[in-house]
């Protein structure tokens, strides 16, 4: 838990980085149109294997049949693309093959789906619960050899008849197919957007209020993990400056993570614990829990409040945009700090002594190409023993070369925190630090972990900011307020 977030004051599946194997572009865009997106001239970048862009850009508003009777018969439907969820004015096209279902979106675009997957999918109530949302049909009973006697394009779907001793029917929507075509994939629409960031984000950081944050229709509190979503934090204001506000607060977004530290913490620099956060001591801008395998994914930090001393600025550093960055001007120094494990370890207490059981923890952490996940503490970091003899000294440019950048006055954000303002960060993303200060200063915050608040986001853009699937098919397959085609499942 090194470094605690010192102090503020404030007004009112993808970031993609590729990686040394990346093969996909994504541009990311500033947006803009209310008080939570900075007004200043955030920078947008568009990332492929080469290179990074970034220019001022103004702001933008963000997105919220006929019967196959043999293997070569096709329905005579004419072809059509998905525009607007759930309105199919004309199916498309679809045929059996030896081994698949082909469907023609248009005269250009086809997809292919083998016929056991598609009878592993079926979503009818023999085969797939509705309500605990869990796999009924026995995969292992299905002839690997499956073929449907033939297929049927309607307008709410793919109608497919499969050969059994009871006749069985499966309907598959057209905006699921799609979604989930992997012959060949398609290009999927991301309702997730990474703002990159940098010092100017001061002038208008994203905020809500804690009548936002707490109110029961979820409004608020959806605006509040969308900020964090994009922009990697959020602040809250006018919350009660006491330990039992923010711990309800905390406690709106998921379970509260259980660390060495305890469950909901609250504290002052008399190393009560071992740990440098507990210290008057300056802390650079670094990661929590880099010694855990499943590093803390959210953190909540709230001042107390501080008397007798000075100092204590709060240090926040968007993580993805220094490594857009590094990539764009330093390749092979991006490369070694994404393929370089790095071992971390917390031992300040005497009754614990953490390392990660996985050896793939390098600084910037990939997967199928895009940057998931910053993993730094200099602090906690072990000895280097997995590199090989030539990396060393590149490893060690690499890491001062990092460091240059995060320091840079151009990234790094800092603010004074005070009594009634809360923070979120997102800790796979965002690192923080703090100046060294005087006086009784009093922190209270929490750790939540990933997938509890990417959970509470998820249920929350159902309700607020469905996907196309879920829009398209909630009104006819939904049991307890869920989709039986959300892409999620």
């Amino acid at each position: 838990m090194s470094g605690m977030i010192a102090s503020l004051k404030t007004s009112s599946r993808t970031l993609r980085v590729p990686g040394p194997a990346a093969r996909n572009t994504t541009t990311l865009r500033r947006a803009g149109g209310n008080a939570a997106r900075p007004t200043a001239p955030v920078r947008r970048a568009t990332f492929s294997s080469s290179a990074v862009k970034r220019t001022s850009a103004p702001p933008t508003s963000p997105p919220h049949s006929k019967h196959a009777g043999s293997a070569s018969a096709s329905s005579a439907a004419p072809s059509t693309s998905l525009g607007t969820p759930g309105v199919v004015a004309a199916p498309p096209t679809s045929r059996i093959d030896d081994r698949k279902v082909v469907l023609g979106w248009d005269e250009t675009t086809y997809s292919r789906y083998h016929h056991i997957w598609l009878r592993d999918h079926c979503r009818c109530p023999e085969c797939f619960h509705p309500i605990t949302k869990q796999r009924l049909v026995n995969t292992f009973d299905i002839p690997a050899d499956i073929k449907p006697k033939h297929v049927q394009s309607k307008p709410e779907g793919l109608e497919v008849h499969w050969p059994s001793s009871q006749p069985h029917v499966s309907l598959y929507p057209w905006s699921w197919l799609r979604h989930n075509s992997y012959d060949p994939p398609m290009a999927r629409t991301s309702s997730s957007e990474k703002i990159l960031w940098g010092a100017k984000i001061q002038q208008d950081p994203p905020t809500v209020t804690y009548e936002e944050a707490m109110a029961q229709d979820n409004r608020g509190l959806f605006k509040w993990l969308s900020n964090v979503d994009k922009f990697g934090f959020c602040f809250v204001s006018g919350v009660p400056a006491t330990p039992e506000a923010t711990e309800e607060l905390s406690r709106r977004i998921g379970f509260i993570r259980e660390t060495q530290y305890g469950t909901f913490w609250d504290f002052t620099s008399d190393l009560a614990k071992g740990d440098t956060a507990y210290t008057t001591l300056a802390l650079g801008a670094h990661t929590d829990t880099t010694y855990f395998t499943d590093p803390c994914g959210l953190q909540l930090f709230h001042l107390l409040e501080h008397t007798g001393g000075s100092g204590g600025a709060t240090l926040l550093v968007d993580g993805f945009y220094v490594a857009s960055l590094l990539k764009e001007l330093h390749p092979e120094a991006y490369e070694l700090l994404s393929t370089v494990p790095v071992p971390t370890h917390a031992a300040g207490e005497p009754e614990a002594l953490y390392t990660p059981s996985t050896r793939q923890t390098p600084v910037l952490k990939h997967e199928d190409g895009e940057l998931v996940q910053v993993r730094w503490n200099n602090d906690d970091r072990s000895v280097l023993r997995n590199l090989r003899p030539d990396q060393v000294e590149p490893w060690y440019d690499a890491i001062r070369t990092w460091y240059k950048h995060l320091s840079s006055p151009d990234s790094e954000y800092w603010v004074q925190l005070s009594p009634g303002t809360a923070v979120v960060v997102d800790n796979h993303r965002v690192l923080h630090g703090r100046s060294a200060f005087n006086g009784k200063r009093r922190m209270c915050g929490a750790y939540i972990g990933m997938d509890e608040y990417r959970s509470k986001l998820a249920v929350l853009s159902e309700r607020f900011a469905p996907d196309p699937v879920t829009s398209d098919t909630v009104a006819t397959a939904s049991v307890n307020g869920r989709s039986v085609w959300h892409p999620s499942l």
